[in-house]
């Protein structure tokens, strides 16, 4: 692993479309060896920063470095140190999972016997080795992901961008496909993760950035991120039976800020869940309900993630 203590670098990063600012003038660094989320809104600007963190699009102004090198400068070099996986598979369907990657290597310029050792090497890892002569059509949406990783890693590269990895699999796909990032995460391999999922942030990511309409809004870790809203704290209530005027009441006590309907129970949001805890209490006895459960919730990440991102997005990703 390098020894430099930052994978990529973005300073002042802009993308222009006409008039339109896409992306405007963001910084925020990934550090060499994390998973680094990076959150937003359909329309953003995520895709643009990807695109243009990964050479495919050239900046309107700013710069990124990608293990030190230039982007643009130094194109080679700093592509040398990039996977990328995008959201939609890019395996070619008729040939076998084999020729794949050995046919990825050859494209990366790397020779027959080093392709070929990486190939084997890879199928080891993504657990591939029994779907080696199998056609790509033939493998089932997650085994057709975890290829498309690999196939990513063929260049041996020190950062992959993952653009929603686990979206539409099933949950032991999904669950595969995370101890697979993990894993080559304690390998040392740094991990640029775009997704929607929260809770897949939540549980992933060292540190998150989070953008909207061109900015980013926090950068941070996970737990910080959360601890930041006192009152997104929440109660959550449920009652031995249905009461059509509760939400209405709920609404009213101090201490709450709103009041949310999910399912058979309701989750009031608050900065002071003593004060709600002792409304409800006096509204069962008032009602002759019991409670059937109570609890006070933290912010999760979804709540953080709407409240910086309420205002909507720009009109590109």
């Amino acid at each position: 692993m390098s020894k430099l203590t930052e994978a990529v670098e973005a300073y002042s990063l802009t993308k222009w479309y006409g008039r339109l600012l896409a992306v405007d003038h963001i910084t925020f660094t990934v550090h060499t060896g994390e998973i680094f989320g990076f959150l937003g809104p359909n329309g953003a600007g995520k895709t643009t920063t990807v695109r243009m963190l990964t050479g495919m699009s050239r900046p309107s102004g700013g710069t990124a470095k990608i293990m030190g090198y230039d982007i643009q400068a130094e194109a080679v070099k700093a592509k040398e140190h990039i996977g990328v996986v995008p959201d939609t598979s890019n395996v070619y369907m008729e040939l076998t999972t084999w020729e794949n990657l050995t046919f990825t290597g050859k494209l990366y310029g790397i020779p027959r016997r080093e392709r070929e050792e990486r190939a084997r090497s890879l199928l080891k890892l993504f657990d591939l080795e029994e779907k080696r002569s199998e056609p790509a059509w033939k493998l089932s949406k997650g085994m057709r992901r975890r290829l498309c990783i690999a196939m990513a890693l063929m260049n041996n590269s020190s950062i992959l961008f993952l653009d929603e990895p686990t979206t539409g699999l099933d949950v032991q796909s999904v669950i595969k496909i995370r101890e697979l990032i993990r894993e080559l995460n304690k390998q040392g391999l740094t991990i640029f993760l775009t997704t929607h999922n929260m809770h897949e942030a939540n549980v992933m990511c060292d540190r998150i950035a989070i953008i909207n309409k061109g900015r980013i809004v926090a950068v941070d870790t996970p737990e910080n991120l959360k601890s930041r809203a006192r009152r997104l704290q929440s109660v959550v209530v449920s009652f031995n039976r249905v009461e059509r005027r509760a939400e209405a009441y709920l609404n009213g006590i101090q201490g709450a800020l709103k009041v949310v309907k999910e399912g058979d129970k309701y989750r009031i949001y608050t900065s002071s869940p003593p004060d709600v805890i002792q409304a409800v209490c006096d509204y069962a006895r008032e009602h002759k309900l019991k409670i059937v459960s109570i609890s006070t919730l933290k912010p999760s990440l979804e709540d953080i993630f709407l409240e910086l991102t309420a205002s909507g997005g720009g009109a590109y990703a």
